[in-house]
């Protein structure tokens, strides 16, 4: 038991900004003199977005509770139940309550779900300090992160569905965890790549302090990106965001990310999002990336493609058996 608690307590440590104090570990720079970043990244955590009410202003959790995390998490997988996507692992292996994500068809299980990782923190959303999301803003939704959004389930046309109804994308960048959660960071001298294995969203980001983002009038789905170092973090501002987009990161007056490699293993990611028609003020989630020798695999999502006319097809039947 000693041994487990030393070795949960080192990977506690590693999940923390301190490691990049207290490591004489070194990041290792591209050809060009960049912090390479490079490689496969998975955002497996369990870190739920926002804090359970039991942990107060608590940011990182005890010894005793990440190894009864990590000991429920190896339980919960190895039961074979229902998936459980986003904060539902964490909020299982608190309660021992396994609620269902999909009760109604049960068309997911934990077959379909990677291994999930237990880092030392309670909650993604370090600011406000409380681990909450602001108050929102006026008569907002509060449409906050990569939470898909149901189309009209009785739609006349594919205009009627959305975009993730219709696989095309579920925003960038895609913050869920668990399900095609990983990214590939491709370097150049003056370009960063983003490809996102959901939706195989590819993000490329010019980096460059003289290149100004394009026209204010000119809005599109993902935003505008442009990137630059600040010693060996990578930031990226990214602006112009279409206000069709379902997604709320993807609404924002402008988006601010932080790439920080911690150690060879590990990169803390970090979202600054200033979202004025949804809260009052800006919110900043972080997560652990962990380094992955997996490869990124085509994400397959065609069905709200190739299958529109069966969609409509059973709108129309359901039109059918209401009228009757």
């Amino acid at each position: 038991m000693k041994i487990i608690k030393l070795l949960i307590i080192l990977s506690s440590i590693s999940a923390t900004p301190l490691l990049a104090q207290v490591s004489d570990w070194k990041v290792s720079r591209t050809i060009d003199g960049q912090p390479d970043l490079q490689g496969v990244w998975g955002n497996n955590t369990i870190t739920p977005v926002e804090r359970p009410e039991r942990f107060g202003e608590r940011q990182y959790l005890t010894d005793e509770e990440q190894v009864l995390l990590e000991r429920r998490v190896s339980e919960i997988a190895e039961e074979d139940g229902d998936a459980l996507f986003g904060d539902g692992v964490f909020e299982a292996a608190l309660s021992g309550v396994v609620d269902s994500y999909d009760p109604s068809t049960g068309n997911y299980d934990q077959a379909w779900l990677v291994e999930r990782e237990v880092h030392n923190r309670t909650s993604q959303i370090v600011d406000p300090i409380n681990g909450k999301y602001p108050p929102l803003a006026g008569e907002a939704s509060g449409v906050t992160f990569n939470r898909p959004q149901r189309g009209n389930t009785n739609p006349e046309s594919w205009l009627d569905l959305t975009v993730d109804d219709r696989c095309i994308s579920y925003g960038a960048p895609y913050l869920n965890a668990g399900y095609n959660s990983y990214w590939q960071i491709i370097q150049s001298e003056d370009y960063v790549v983003i490809v996102q294995e959901m939706m195989h969203d590819a993000r490329v980001i010019p980096i460059a302090n003289d290149n100004p983002h394009v026209n204010e009038k000119i809005k599109l789905w993902h935003g505008d990106s442009r990137g630059y170092f600040d010693g060996d973090t990578l930031i990226i501002e990214t602006t112009n965001f279409s206000n069709k987009s379902t997604f709320g990161h993807n609404r924002s007056r402008i988006n601010v990310e932080r790439f920080t490699r911690l150690s060879e293993y590990q990169m803390l990611y970090s979202l600054t999002a200033d979202q004025p028609d949804t809260y009052r003020s800006p919110y900043t989630r972080e997560f652990i990336l962990d380094l992955t020798p997996d490869p990124i695999f085509e994400y397959a999502c065609h069905e709200g493609n190739y299958s529109m006319s069966n969609i409509l097809r059973g709108a129309r039947e359901q039109d059918r058996r209401n009228s009757d």
